[in-house]
C-alpha cells in the first residue's frame, strides 16, 4: 500500500486573532491537498493550535483567565476560521492535548538519556516577544531588529540540545536535497544562515519565570521551550509510537510561512529529527508575507484584514480564488480592497459568471433546458478543445509546481475562449433562423459550452470547492472525484436537464 500524503500547516501560535496571513495558508494547504485528491491520492492533511509559551501566559495574565481559558477561546477562533473557508483538514491538533505531551516528553527522555541534552548556566540577551535566546550577531547596524521587541539580559541556568553538534551534516543535506526546501532561493538562504556557526538550542525555561509550558520529563523544575514543543506537534499527530505511524510519517509536505523558516523549521526541526532517529520530511514550502503598500500587514502597524468580513461580503470561493490568484507562492504579494474587487468583478462575475448566466438562459429559453447533441465539428470546435487542452496541460502542470496564480490564469484564458467561442458562433442570432444548417449550428455551439464549462468547473474544483458543487449540481452532475475520468471532452451531459439559471457572483 503506498503512504497517505501527509501534510501540514504551521499550527498558529494562541496569541491573537486570525489573519489574512493565518487564512493564506489554510487555503493555500487545503489547495494543495484537493489537487492530490484529484489526482487519485490519499492524503491526511493536520493544522493546529500552538498554546505554550511566555506571550500565552502573559496575554491571560492582562485578562485576568487562566492560560487555558484563553486558548481555549482563541482555538475557537481558528477553528471557526477553518469552516468558514471551507477547509478539508483531518486532524486539529492543540499542543495542550495529552495526546501531545505524552510525545515530546518520550523525545526529550530519549535525547536526555542519550547525551544530546545537557544543563548549563547561560548568560546572554533574551527576546521575550520572539521567546528565543539572541546573540550579538542578531543585531543590525549594532541595534535589535524591531522583530524581537525587547531584549533583556539574563543570566540562568538552562538545558541545552546539542545542535551545533549536526550543523556539517546539516549544511551537507541541504547541498544534496535541492527540492527540500521549495521555492530554491529560500533554500539558498537558508545556506546563508547555516555558514555562521549554531549554537546549542536551548531548549527549557524556569518555572519561576514560565510556568506555563510541559514540564521537562527529567526536570520537573523546568518547562520546554515553546518551539521544540510545537515543532513536535507534527509527528504527534502523524501518530508518534503508535501502530500506523509509518503510514504518515514523514511528512511529506510542511507548508510555513517564511518567516519561521530558518531557523525553527529548516535547522531546529531537522537537526531534532535526525538526533531523534527518525526521517526528515519530504519537503518545506515556505510562502510570503501579504503586504500593504509595501508594508508587511501586522497588528502594530494596525494594517490587518480581517478574512472573514471578505468571506461575508463576497462569499468563500471568491475569497479563496482572490488569494490563490495574487500570490506567487513563496513571493510577498500586495492586498488591496479595490484589487479584490477588480478580481471580483472581472475573473469572476465578467468570465465565469457571465459565462454561466447566458449559457443557461440560452439553453432555457433555445433547447427547453436540456444540452443538446453537438453536430458539427468545424474549426470553430476545433479550436475550443485545442484551447481546452492547452489549459489542462498547462493547468496541472502548473498546480503539481505549486503555482497556481498561473495554473488559475491558464484556466482563465480558457474560460474566455469560451465566451469568445460564443460571440463567433453569435447562438442568439443562429436561433431566429429557420434554416436546418444554422439549427445545428446552435445546438452544435450551445452543447460545445455546456461541455467547455464542465470541464472548466472541474479544473476550478480545488480552489473553488462551493462554486464546483454549485455548477455541478446545476449541469446535474456529481462532485468531481478524479481527473484522470472527469477532465475529458465527452459530451456526457447530452440531454440533460439543466437548473435555473443562477447569479454566481452578483453585484452591489
Amino acid at each position: 500500500m503506498n503512504k497517505t500524503f501527509y501534510l501540514t500547516t504551521a499550527i498558529d501560535y494562541a496569541n491573537g486573532s486570525p489573519h489574512l496571513g493565518h487564512a493564506y495558508e489554510k487555503i493555500l494547504a487545503d489547495v494543495i491537498i484537493r489537487t492530490k485528491q484529484l489526482n487519485g491520492v490519499r492524503t491526511h492533511f493536520v493544522t493546529g493550535l500552538d498554546e505554550h509559551g511566555q506571550k500565552v501566559q502573559q496575554g491571560a495574565e492582562s485578562e485576568g483567565i487562566s492560560p487555558q481559558e484563553r486558548c481555549d477561546r482563541i482555538a475557537g477562533e481558528f477553528k471557526n476560521l477553518l469552516v468558514q473557508l471551507d477547509i478539508s483538514h483531518n486532524d486539529y491538533i492543540r499542543t495542550t492535548e495529552s495526546r501531545h505531551k505524552k510525545v515530546v516528553s518520550s523525545l526529550l527522555q530519549d535525547l536526555f538519556d542519550r547525551g544530546e541534552i545537557y544543563q548549563a548556566e547561560y548568560q546572554g540577551f533574551y527576546s521575550t516577544r520572539a521567546e528565543q535566546f539572541l546573540q550579538e550577531k542578531d543585531k543590525v547596524d549594532g541595534k535589535w531588529p524591531e522583530i524581537y521587541g525587547e531584549v533583556t539580559e539574563i543570566t540562568e541556568s538552562n538545558y541545552f540540545f546539542k545542535l551545533s553538534k549536526y550543523q556539517d551534516w546539516l549544511v551537507e543535506y541541504l547541498n544534496n536535497n535541492e527540492s527540500f526546501i521549495v521555492p530554491n532561493f529560500r533554500r539558498s538562504q537558508v545556506q546563508e544562515f547555516l555558514k555562521e556557526p549554531l549554537n546549542d538550542l536551548c531548549i527549557s525555561r524556569p518555572k519561576e519565570r514560565l510556568s506555563w509550558g510541559i514540564p521537562l520529563p527529567f526536570d520537573e523544575n523546568y518547562v520546554t521551550y515553546v518551539w521544540f514543543d510545537a515543532l513536535v506537534n507534527y509527528v504527534t499527530a502523524a501518530g508518534y509510537g503508535e501502530e500506523g505511524f509509518a503510514n504518515l510519517w514523514p511528512a511529506d509536505l510542511h507548508v510555513i510561512g517564511k518567516d519561521i523558516l530558518a531557523p525553527p523549521h529548516a535547522v531546529y526541526w531537522p537537526i531534532m529529527l535526525k538526533a531523534s532517529n527518525l526521517p526528515l520530511p519530504k519537503q518545506i514550502l515556505a510562502h510570503g508575507w501579504w503586504m500593504s503598500s509595501g508594508e508587511k500587514m501586522s497588528k502594530s502597524t494596525g494594517e490587518v484584514v480581517d478574512p472573514l468580513s471578505l468571506v461575508e461580503k463576497r462569499g468563500v470561493d471568491a475569497f479563496r480564488y482572490f488569494v490563490m490568484r495574487e500570490m506567487t507562492v513563496g513571493q510577498d504579494a500586495d492586498f488591496s480592497l479595490e484589487r479584490f474587487e477588480s478580481r471580483y468583478k472581472t475573473d469572476l462575475g465578467n468570465d465565469l459568471g457571465n459565462l454561466l448566466s447566458r449559457l443557461f438562459h440560452m439553453i432555457t429559453t433555445y433547447e427547453n433546458s436540456k444540452v443538446p447533441r453537438v453536430i458539427l465539428n468545424e474549426e470553430f470546435e476545433q479550436k475550443l478543445r485545442l484551447n481546452f487542452e492547452t489549459a489542462k496541460q498547462n493547468a496541472m502542470e502548473h498546480f503539481d509546481r505549486f503555482q497556481f496564480n498561473q495554473g488559475l490564469e491558464q484556466i482563465f484564458v480558457f474560460i474566455r475562449s469560451i465566451n469568445k467561442y460564443a460571440d463567433e458562433r453569435t447562438p442568439w442570432k443562429l436561433a431566429k433562423s429557420d434554416l436546418k444548417e444554422d439549427q445545428e449550428k446552435l445546438k452544435t455551439c450551445l452543447g460545445e459550452m455546456v461541455e467547455s464549462l464542465r470541464l472548466a468547473i472541474q479544473m476550478l474544483a480545488p480552489v473553488m470547492p462551493g462554486v464546483h458543487k454549485k455548477v455541478n449540481e446545476l449541469l446535474g452532475l456529481p462532485e468531481c472525484e478524479n481527473w484522470e475520468t472527469d477532465l475529458h471532452w465527452d459530451y456526457r451531459l447530452e440531454g440533460q436537464s439543466l437548473g435555473e439559471k443562477t447569479i454566481l457572483f452578483p453585484r452591489d
